[in-house]
């Protein structure tokens, strides 16, 4: 490849690597804690976070304006001016000139639309800060803590499904099967590093690292895989509508649970249908009645995939049926064209759709957002759980080591890189110096892969970053080293740096591929902080072969070929 395509792909590979390690900067280092820590939390906390701030604000214009409405707007509540500048562009109106209190609350229709804004604009905010804070560079629990959840077997409701009671050892043995498949189901949900142990005979302990969303972790901590498909009575639908709306003090009974009306007969439930708000939390919209008897059971799905609607963009989750289930369905079906079939998943009906011709193996529903699409199709690939588990205890916990333990390790690790690249320096000259800079990019492609692909940074993964650093410098070595036996013998300085490079390839390609498949074995056998270690270990051998082999060469070649250099400084000595 020619000086200038390699340029090219350096440049690229930079661009790339600022595209994703921008996120990991940006929520490190310009985004308050206050805010990370709301953007952190639940769905539900972040809606009463963003109604709670909407009020105030909306009361605290409303004062002021009251005592003057020409008053300026509160330094605080700028925004407010973006908020009433796009109010006044989408009716069509002259944007003022200057702003005040009165001409923001004018921009508005009502008090509920001015409020309505300014909910809109805290939500936005905290929801893209959520979504960017999965695509960062995760600290481990050892630096900054977690999530902890305890779960619980639910052994009666086991014995109840077996109709007999059960031993110990099977006990044992499926809650061993419990924690295989929670694994399995966090690995694939791309939370990295999790532990989960064994608590006494009937409790598993769950850890994960970072600011994890709780309502997340129990989606798939707590899914079954019990999705079901019931056909809906419409016609008693329609009746509970209008009784439940006529009657409101029948809709639940003292202790907030749907009461059930005589006049509904048996093998009739009652279920709520749900569809996400503009937090993505589940609302409830009616209730309708649904056959007790279950039309297909969620145990004969084979596989389950996400796609996008081609016509509205919506997520789709598509199921594979197994050959029993597709005959169920089938029959199913063909019995009730016209008639509605509902999707049920933990007792709420997320969707519902008309029955217009029989259906075999093949399914598509709607009505989740993407995320959900996704969690629900992990799920359900990842197969049941043999018993069920209740969460008994979920907490933050903090992180082991210590503000000062970690603050202390990162000074040792700034402080002996630092004397890497001053040894390089001094030891090689000019050639350190370029020698350095790549040991500096490599620790820039090392993060940002890192960044890409979420991993969790532990003080085992740091260690294996510090590790590929020495092992970046040792390949710089073995290359210096090769250029300096050629340039003894009398060789130019470009023929030097072609033959050095050439010769100390397949030396530094055989340390670091020895090293890299080590790092894969105990990618895939280790977990935990071996895995941490093992996967900073495997991308620091390949960025450091990359910042060697590739962009030391490159600056060498320009030096050489470029600039016409016809003496190397290349160590004491030699010139």
């Amino acid at each position: 490849m020619s000086k200038r395509g390699r340029l090219i792909v350096v440049l690229l590979v930079l661009l790339v690597c600022g595209y994703f390690i921008f996120p990991t900067i940006n929520w490190y280092y310009g985004v308050p804690q206050v805010t990370k820590d709301l953007a952190s939390g639940s769905r539900e906390q972040i809606k009463e976070y963003a109604r709670g701030q909407a009020t105030k604000d909306l009361q605290s214009v409303k004062a002021l304006v009251a005592e003057d409405p020409d008053s300026e707007i509160p330094k605080d509540m700028d925004y407010l001016k973006e908020l009433a500048r796009e109010e006044y562009k989408g009716n069509g109106e002259k944007v003022p000139d200057s702003w005040t209190l009165s001409s923001v609350m004018k921009a508005f229709p009502s008090e509920q639309a001015f409020f309505d804004a300014m909910e809109d604009d805290y939500r936005s905010s905290l929801l893209e800060l959520k979504e960017e804070s999965d695509s960062i560079l995760q600290l481990g629990l050892d630096l900054s803590g977690g999530l902890s959840v305890l779960l619980e077997a639910d052994v009666e409701g086991y014995e109840e499904k077996l109709g007999r009671s059960a031993s110990q050892a099977e006990i044992n043995e499926v809650v061993n099967q419990d924690i295989e498949i929670l694994s399995n189901r966090i690995n694939k949900f791309g939370v990295s590093e999790p532990q989960i142990r064994k608590q006494g005979d009937t409790q598993i302990a769950v850890e994960i690292a970072g600011a994890a969303d709780p309502e997340r972790v129990n989606s798939f901590l707590m899914g079954k895989g019990s999705l079901n498909f019931h056909i809906v009575d419409q016609e008693a639908s329609q009746e509970l509508s209008r009784y439940f709306s006529e009657n409101p003090d029948q809709v639940y009974t003292a202790d907030g649970k749907v009461k059930r009306p005589d006049f509904l007969e048996p093998g009739k439930l009652i279920r709520g249908y749900y569809t996400k708000d503009a937090y993505g939390i589940d609302e409830l919209q009616r209730y309708v009645v649904i056959n007790d008897e279950i039309g297909l059971d969620g145990g004969h799905i084979m596989e389950a995939t996400v796609a996008e609607d081609p016509i509205t963009g919506r997520p789709v989750v598509n199921f594979q049926l197994d050959l029993e289930g597709g005959e169920i369905f089938y029959k199913l079906t063909s019995n009730h064209v016209e008639d509605t079939l509902s999707v049920v998943m933990d007792d709420k009906v997320k969707s519902m759709a008309t029955i217009s011709e029989p259906i075999r193996d093949s399914v598509q529903i709607r009505g989740f957002d993407i995320n959900e699409a996704q969690d629900l199709a992990i799920v359900l690939r990842t197969a049941a759980l043999p018993i069920a588990l209740d969460i008994v205890n979920q907490q933050a916990v903090g992180a082991s080591l210590g503000e000062d333990s970690v603050r202390q390790g990162l000074q040792a690790i700034a402080l002996g890189f630092a004397l890497v690249i001053i040894f390089m320096g001094i030891y090689y000259r000019r050639s350190g110096i370029v020698a350095d800079m790549a040991l500096i990019l490599n620790l820039v492609f090392m993060v940002s892969i890192l960044s890409a692909f979420q991993l969790t940074l532990t003080l085992t993964s740091i260690a294996g970053l510090i590790l590929t650093v020495g092992m970046a410098v040792d390949a710089n070595v073995i290359i210096f080293e090769r250029i300096k036996e050629e340039y003894r013998l009398g060789k130019s300085a470009e023929a030097s740096v072609r033959a050095g490079f050439a010769k100390a390839f397949w030396t530094i390609m055989d340390a670091n591929i020895t090293t890299f498949i080590a790092a894969l074995v105990l990618s895939q056998l280790g977990s935990g902080p071996i895995q941490g270690f093992a996967n900073t270990l495997a991308v620091g051998i390949v960025c450091s072969m990359f910042s060697a082999l590739f962009v030391s060469r490159l600056v060498f070649d320009f030096a050489v070929e470029q600039l016409k250099v016809k003496k190397l400084h290349i160590s004491w000595g030699m010139k």
